[in-house]
């Protein structure tokens, strides 16, 4: 690699950005006005969608009283307190050939080690998996609808409010045995 070009990927300034006029009780309007840059590009900037000049930094930097540089940490000490996602922002795996739709409810850098899962199948939908890394278990608990958790050939209904526990490093398979969808949470624990 070249020793001027960095592999670290560029500051994700639009989630600052946001964060910082909330912060500061300001409306898009607001910020317009005052750093003299349109609304629809603050928006997009703020969506990520497009990436601002130094000269736009700088007056957004001034607009909200603070340093470029603030702007443009990579590493904020600042965390929301509450981070909400939307119904329509949840990743969803769609297996409708096989009848189950799994919403994927826990954050992506947690993935291979914490997951868990919303998972909904249909009459006679199935979730068949083959086995996954040595140690790994998995949780189903049934919220509605009539379940069969099938691990290496042994199988076990499951009652609703009912929680199952098994060994997901064999070949194991959630089936729907009733005649309506059945939802349930799946959570997976990587060893």
């Amino acid at each position: 690699m070249h020793p001027l070009i960095s592999s670290n990927p560029p500051p994700e300034v639009g989630a600052t950005l946001q964060r910082l006029r909330l912060k500061r009780g300001l409306t898009l309007d607001d910020l317009s006005r005052a750093a003299g840059v349109s609304k629809s590009m603050l928006s997009q900037i703020e969506r990520e969608k497009a990436n601002p000049t130094i000269a736009v930094t700088w007056r957004l930097a001034n607009a909200l009283g603070i340093g470029i540089e603030e702007l443009l940490a990579t590493d904020t000490s600042e965390r929301e307190v509450i981070h909400i996602m939307e119904p329509h922002e949840t990743p969803t795996l769609p297996g409708l050939h096989a009848g189950y739709v799994l919403r994927i409810l826990g954050p992506m850098d947690l993935a291979g080690k914490y997951e868990w899962y919303e998972l909904t199948l249909a009459s006679e939908g199935a979730l068949i998996s083959t086995p996954h890394d040595p140690g790994t278990m998995e949780h189903l608990t049934l919220l509605n609808g009539g379940v069969e958790v099938v691990v290496d050939g042994v199988k076990k209904k499951l009652k609703v409010g009912g929680t199952a526990r098994y060994q997901a490093d064999k070949n194991h398979a959630i089936r729907n045995t009733g005649k309506t969808d059945a939802r349930a949470l799946l959570v997976v624990i990587h060893r």
